[in-house]
């Protein structure tokens, strides 16, 4: 059988050289010469190997590379490395920030919040009780805070749309499912280019939030669920599903799917994940999937 490495950097930073692809073919043992999917940015190379072999042959290679700057993943070299579904988190995900983080700086307790939510990302607290204490902070914030937040503080990831566009005018229905909120997720979708999106709902009553948010929380199930319900619904194989996440309520929808990305997420995550990207903007998920630069849909 045969395994795909794929080696990516950030395009502000590449690091791809002739150097690295000699020792790459070198650790990997392989006599295939390396595709160039974009100049020194991103490349793969066929690997002999099963898949159960994957992982550590990732590993040694990473180990081998020591501090360049380079993502690796080795996956199969099978019929569906283009997916035909995409679920992405928003928060630290498809966009930079953490959305309810920046709708508490308004009332004085992004500290305060943060703090919460970097426990609930890491996994140390469960979700959607810290979900609940953190809206309740928010009780009585107008609403229109929320149009001011995204206009003023919410920058989309770079690559973000180009991932999206690009699998979408290849066939691919796009979601993004996200453990923060509607309010947030229908301009950032509408922004990015997805099909669709699913987020929590804020109470709101006389233009200001409740400090509650409506039942059942979205989180890690639900997120889950959306992917096999999407999956299901487009007859589509468990292999053909591509998502990416950066936090513990994204783990069982990263395991779900045919491939499961952890972008620069914590370490838990990181760890748990199929493949993970710290270095690589968004389009890493692109030539993860085999396509190059030039494929790409701006």
């Amino acid at each position: 059988m045969t395994l795909v490495a794929t080696l990516i950097a950030n395009p502000a930073r590449p690091a791809i050289t002739d150097a690295v692809l000699a020792e790459t073919r070198r650790v990997l043992a392989t006599e295939h010469q390396p595709r160039i999917l974009h100049g020194e940015v991103a490349a793969e190379v066929l690997v002999p190997g099963a898949p159960e072999s994957a992982p550590a042959l990732a590993e040694r290679l990473r180990h081998a590379l020591g501090d360049e700057p380079i993502d690796v993943a080795v996956r199969p070299a099978d019929a569906h490395r283009r997916k035909r579904l995409f679920l992405a988190d928003m928060d630290s995900t498809m966009i930079e920030q953490e959305c309810i983080d920046e709708l508490a700086d308004r009332v004085g307790l992004k500290d305060h919040v943060a703090a919460i939510t970097e426990r609930a990302m890491r996994g140390e607290i469960a979700f959607e009780p810290a979900l609940r204490e953190r809206v309740a902070l928010l009780d009585g914030l107008p609403v229109g805070a929320i149009d001011e937040v995204i206009a003023e503080r919410i920058t989309p990831t770079p690559g973000g749309r180009t991932l999206v566009q690009t699998m979408r005018a290849h066939g691919a229905y796009a979601c993004l499912v996200s453990g923060g909120f509607t309010l947030f997720t229908g301009p950032v979708a509408a922004r990015i280019g997805f099909d669709e999106h699913r987020a929590n709902r804020l109470v709101v009553a006389d233009g200001r939030l409740a400090g509650r948010v409506e039942e059942p929380i979205v989180g890690r199930d639900a997120k889950r669920a959306t992917l096999i319900e999407l999956r299901d619904r487009l007859g589509l194989a468990p292999a053909e599903t591509l998502a990416v996440g950066d936090g513990a309520n994204d783990l069982a929808m990263l395991e779900e799917a045919g491939l499961g990305v952890a972008f620069r997420a914590k370490p838990a995550v990181a760890a748990a994940a199929q493949a993970r990207v710290q270095h690589g903007d968004l389009t890493a998920l692109l030539y993860l999937q085999g396509f190059a630069a030039a494929e790409f849909v701006a």
